[in-house]
């Protein structure tokens, strides 16, 4: 598969996609087996302190998409 969107990405964007890939991995754990990986490593406070980092990175993903979407449409 091409995926042309990889070829502008940034170090940012490569932190913000294993993020997702690591959030994304804890919540499958959560589904299968009932057990939050990251409350169970990191605790209370730095657990949801990560899930706030993941979710901002998820905005960050979803923002480098709709823009380069929209470069793609004014060509």
């Amino acid at each position: 598969m091409n995926f042309p969107i990889f070829k502008t990405w940034d170090i940012y964007s490569y932190v913000s996609f294993l993020l997702l890939l690591l959030g994304g991995i804890d919540l499958g754990f959560e589904g299968i087996l009932g057990v939050n990986l990251l409350h169970l490593i990191l605790g209370g406070f730095l657990g949801r302190l990560l899930f706030l980092v993941i979710g901002a990175a998820a905005g960050y993903l979803i923002y480098l998409i709709v823009m380069e979407k929209k470069k793609g449409m004014t060509v």
